[in-house]
């Protein structure tokens, strides 16, 4: 396989055969098929759970802005009024006028499973029959960006679910990786990064967290790290119910670049202790420039950070990459938003979006990781 290679795009989406076809049929297109969750399956193959955002060829009509939305009966269209909208941003449009800034996606996200043989070289499978759409009004705007971890003989994946109530995460789970069942809600507050460790610290289930809020308290002046959104760690017993570990945070620096951090991989156990990839952004135009950075957990006390390095970034976006369909982007700023790893033999398998419009696969050598 290649070092460096995109594996999905948004030409490999079937849209005939899209779960949205229940309800809307106007004519849609995939904004992306990115933020892949990664595991590697009982018979060897590799399974890309893949965001696919689908958007209306028409989001703006007779004045109107328009969304979709899951319902229990199908998925259907709300009007909003273009004039008090800001379309900018293809990602979302934001309405003025309340008494806070409420967004409305342009575009409802649903999950594919992608078989890849054991390489990631060849698409062998992609599952159709097996896609996950929302399914409760929690998720009614869609559901996002996967986590997959295999714990004993049972696969675990979270997703961010999207409403006007609540953004909250979901847990799946499955006892083979490709049929899965939703068991609910787990995390009710704002939170876009719920991601398990692969493994177990005695009889604990871990997960990292990433809460959001719209206002953040100054950290002290002579302390090294920034306010703002940063990685969290929470605990269970089950998988399903979760507390917070007040001992943890990896926060942003004030000496580095990246001003907001968010988990990326789900921890991997290493000789060393626990790997994570995650991700920094560092301010710049309206998105932002999303890289991939390391850091290193204490294997039997995971509060303790026992490496963490910024000043050289594991992944950034590489524009070559998509330059066969460059003409789909729509961000300004690079991006790539790491979401897997699998263990290769002397190498690690990472999945990301490039883009936040196609998935890509990078091998690195364990020895640069571990």
């Amino acid at each position: 396989m290649a070092e460096d290679r995109i594996v999905f795009a948004p030409d490999d989406v079937d849209l005939a055969r899209s779960p949205l076809r229940r309800g809307i049929a106007e004519p849609t297109f995939v904004l992306g098929a990115f933020n892949p969750g990664l595991t590697r399956l009982a018979n060897g193959n590799l399974l890309l759970m893949v965001r696919v955002a689908e958007a209306l060829a028409e989001p703006i009509r007779d004045g109107q802005v328009r969304s979709i939305r899951w319902t229990p009966v199908g998925y259907r269209l709300d009007d909003f009024d273009a004039a008090g909208a800001d379309v900018a941003d293809p990602r979302f449009f934001v309405l003025s006028g309340g008494a806070y800034p409420f967004l409305g996606l342009t575009s409802l996200s649903w999950l594919l499973p992608v078989e890849l043989d054991p390489e990631g070289q060849r698409i062998v499978a992609v599952h159709y029959d097996r896609a996950i759409e929302p399914d409760a009004r929690h998720g009614e705007y869609g559901i996002e960006d996967p986590r997959i971890v295999r714990i004993g003989d049972r696969w675990w994946m979270t997703v961010c679910a999207v409403s006007g109530g609540r953004l909250c995460t979901v847990m799946y789970d499955s006892d083979n990786g490709l049929d899965w069942r939703s068991c609910g809600l787990v995390l009710d507050h704002g939170n876009k990064d719920m991601i398990p460790f692969e493994g177990t610290v005695g009889d604990r289930y871990l997960a990292l967290t990433r809460p959001l809020s719209d206002a953040w308290f100054a950290m002290p002046p002579d302390d090294d790290d920034a306010g703002g959104p940063s990685i969290n760690l929470a605990t269970s017993p089950d998988m399903l119910h979760w507390r917070p570990v007040a001992d943890f945070a990896i926060r942003p620096l004030k000496a580095a670049a990246a001003s907001k951090l968010g988990g990326g991989t789900p921890p991997v156990r290493t000789a060393r202790g626990w790997m994570l990839l995650y991700h920094g952004v560092e301010k710049q135009g309206a998105v932002g420039v999303y890289r991939t950075y390391r850091a290193l957990l204490d294997a039997d006390d995971p509060t303790r950070i026992l490496e963490r390095e910024e000043s050289a970034p594991v992944l950034e976006a590489a524009p070559d990459l998509i330059a066969p369909f460059a003409h789909q982007a729509y961000l300004p700023q690079p991006v790539v938003f790491t979401t897997g790893i699998v263990d290769a033999g002397d190498s690690w398998l990472v999945a990301s979006g490039e883009a936040d419009l196609a998935c890509r696969m990078t091998r690195i050598a364990k020895a640069r990781l571990d």
